[in-house]
């Protein structure tokens, strides 16, 4: 799906959904529950903070940071991620409780990718943990269609202009991983240093893999 089309499906999207900033009746009502039981001390604010953070940037992401690495090292396993990613993503452990389909995109030196979900905050939860903040906003929904290349500057991600950018947008069924490019400099390094490279916002598309010299 090219941004082109993102753009329809997001005029589709929004004929069926409401796309405003008020908390949906189930957010609503955790977060009811949660000052309730805040102020009785029954639980912390601080350690559920602390849970939700472990889970939306370490434990998912972990995840999907080895199935990139993979990809790097074993040609092919990066042809089976490329022609089924669920079956290639679900051998190393990694399957979603939705039972959504997955899509690898590959990063290129001519082309970038960028994920969105333009319906709601579709996610693969398996391999990238919980969806951060700033993907559920609507104003990253809507202008990451429009503007890409403005969004990754956001992002502090500059491309030069000869690069494409792919919009890909995420539904209930089908959901999106991208692979970064593999940074120069890494052809010595196993799995789990590989992995260490590869940040959750590269595996969207609003970051890239970080350089050699991070890996542990």
């Amino acid at each position: 799906m090219t941004s082109e089309d993102a753009m329809h499906n997001h005029d589709d999207h929004d004929d069926e959904h409401d796309h405003d900033n008020h908390f949906s009746d189930m957010q609503a009502r955790v977060k009811a529950l949660e000052t309730i039981l805040t102020q009785k001390g029954l639980i912390d604010p601080a350690a559920i903070d602390a849970i939700v953070e472990t889970y939306e940037t370490k434990v998912g992401p972990r995840n999907g940071a080895r199935v990139v690495a993979k990809a790097w090292s074993e040609p092919d396993f990066a042809e089976w991620l490329r022609s089924d990613a669920t079956a290639a993503i679900a051998s190393l452990g990694y399957t979603g409780r939705q039972g959504e389909h997955m899509r690898a995109v590959f990063n290129t030196p001519e082309t970038h990718n960028l994920v969105v979900c333009t319906l709601c905050s579709c996610y693969p939860w398996a391999v990238l943990g919980l969806p951060p903040v700033w993907y559920k906003a609507p104003p990253y929904r809507s202008r990451a269609v429009i503007d890409p290349r403005g969004v990754l500057e956001e992002f502090g991600v500059t491309l030069p202009e000869t690069k494409k950018i792919r919009v890909w947008d995420s539904t209930a069924e089908l959901r999106y991983i991208v692979i970064p490019e593999r940074p120069a400099g890494t052809e010595d390094l196993d799995h789990e240093a590989l992995a260490d490279l590869v940040t959750r916002d590269s595996m969207i598309g609003t970051g890239l893999a970080n350089p050699a010299g991070d890996a542990r």
